[in-house]
């Protein structure tokens, strides 16, 4: 089949391979990729970035999220039968997307909204159990307390914040001129136009914050929290818990060093900060599935490109041409 492995790590690594058929094994599921979404994750596994943590083995088919039609299954799966549409965050070591099938963990699947295009399905997995993990989860978010979510326009920041209002919470965000209009009509509360506003100035008292910018984004956030609250980032640093969740104890103390700085202005603060780095969860998934269906949360897509300009389409991510998700198809 054809697919786009990691021949190597770095911004030229990816490239196009002619590679065996999976052959799912006894809880696996083998699915037939209609649609895959490409995410910033992508750039930084396929650099490296990950490579002390995540020992995947070049080369490796890139792609984390996926929609697609259920070809095979296992001997011992039974949730699933051949012909069903899924889609799919597949776990970590076992990512693949970018390809023509893929043999997919069955806890990792979930039927895809029935609402939704192939192509609509396979923007959701990521960004949806990252928003749902990391203000469930991670924030134990409550109704009524207020959440910062960085870049709204964007696919991971549009989610968060219509799972944030869904779970009752006061939205603000930082956008683009040309995007105000976008998010409000996601629902957020109140919107910092970031040519010409510092957030930093306009908010206080807010009890999540959820940033996907980096460490400079990051440092500012913890200004605006109320005490108690959380910074939360999905770029890092990487903190103690994140080497437990990834099962490296060991890296622990790593961690720990990496994160020191942004923990002690937090514990300054009176605030913490939590590193994020979401999994994959296929009962979670079939929960969002409904909330899709029901119209409470909508898929925002920028575009799609076809199999063949994987690359490209890469490429239109890393160049943060992208407003929502980028979506490949077959």
């Amino acid at each position: 089949m054809k697919a786009f492995v990691v021949d190597h790590y770095g911004e030229d690594g990816l490239e196009p391979a002619d590679i065996p058929t999976p052959t799912p094994g006894r809880n696996d599921v083998l699915v037939d990729i209609r649609a895959a979404g490409i995410n910033p994750l992508d750039k930084m596994v396929r650099n490296g970035e990950f490579k002390r943590l995540l020992k995947y083995e070049t080369p490796f088919v890139l792609g984390h999220d996926l929609a697609g039609v259920v070809t095979a299954v296992g001997e011992d799966v039974h949730e699933f039968e051949v012909g069903d549409e899924i889609y799919a965050r597949p776990r970590d070591l076992r990512i693949g997307a970018f390809a023509e099938a893929i043999a997919i963990d069955v806890a990792d699947v979930a039927r895809k909204p029935g609402s939704l295009s192939f192509e609509q399905g396979a923007a959701v997995p990521l960004v949806a159990l990252a928003a749902w993990q990391a203000l469930v989860e991670t924030a134990a978010l409550q109704p009524g307390q207020k959440v910062l979510v960085h870049a709204g326009a964007g696919g991971l920041g549009s989610t968060v914040i219509q799972v944030a209002k869904h779970l009752g919470a006061f939205v603000a965000t930082t956008a683009h001129t040309k995007d105000l209009d976008k998010v409000r009509a996601l629902g957020a509360d109140e919107v910092i136009d970031y040519t010409t506003q510092d957030f930093t100035r306009e908010l206080s008292g807010y009890d999540v914050v959820l940033d996907s910018l980096g460490v400079a984004s990051l440092r500012k956030s913890l200004t605006v929290l109320a005490r108690g609250g959380i910074a939360i980032s999905v770029v890092g640093p990487p903190d103690p818990g994140f080497a437990k969740q990834i099962g490296q104890p060991l890296l622990a103390p790593v961690m720990y060093l990496m994160s020191r700085k942004i923990r002690a202005q937090a514990k300054k603060l009176g605030t913490r900060y939590a590193f994020f780095f979401m999994r994959a969860d296929g009962n979670q998934l079939a929960h969002l599935a409904a909330l899709y269906d029901q119209q409470i949360l909508h898929p925002v897509l920028d575009r799609t490109f076809p199999f063949a300009d994987t690359p490209e389409a890469m490429a239109y991510v890393e160049h943060g041409k992208a407003n929502g998700k980028i979506v490949i198809t077959h």
